[in-house]
């Protein structure tokens, strides 16, 4: 028996966009990876089994729907679209779960990083800039 016949990855109509799969993968991923990561951050600070159970079921589930996503979108999207969602929750959840405050200086760093990202994830590539017409 496979691996394939245990574990199928995920099925999405077909009628569906590639960028609403991504776009979906993106956040389901996000949200998984936070969960696993307040998991964690629990965990070390009061090492409850349940927040370990937490955290290791999120991030196999991350796992298998990252494996997933990649059979209809491009590896480098959906892990781009993924981190910079993935940065931007933990700066929150840090922020307001947790107390930390950051300098206006690194919030700034922060929001160029985030920008070159943004870029890097929604800018036109080579590819679709040369089969442009005129």
């Amino acid at each position: 028996m496979s691996a394939h016949e245990l574990f199928p990855l995920i099925r999405v109509p077909s009628g569906w966009p590639v960028p609403v799969i991504a776009t979906v993968a993106m956040v389901v991923l996000a949200v998984l990876d936070l969960v696993g990561a307040v998991a964690a951050k629990e965990w070390a600070d009061n090492g409850t089994v349940r927040a370990l159970a937490l955290g290791s079921v999120s991030f196999l589930v991350l796992w298998w729907v990252y494996a997933s996503s990649l059979r209809y979108a491009e590896l480098s999207l959906v892990t781009m679209g993924w981190i910079v969602i993935l940065q931007v929750g933990l700066l929150l959840i840090d922020r307001w779960r947790y107390g930390v405050e950051l300098p206006t200086g690194k919030w700034v760093a922060i929001c160029v990083v985030l920008i070159a990202q943004g870029y890097l994830l929604l800018a036109p590539s080579a590819e679709s800039t040369a089969a442009a017409p005129g």
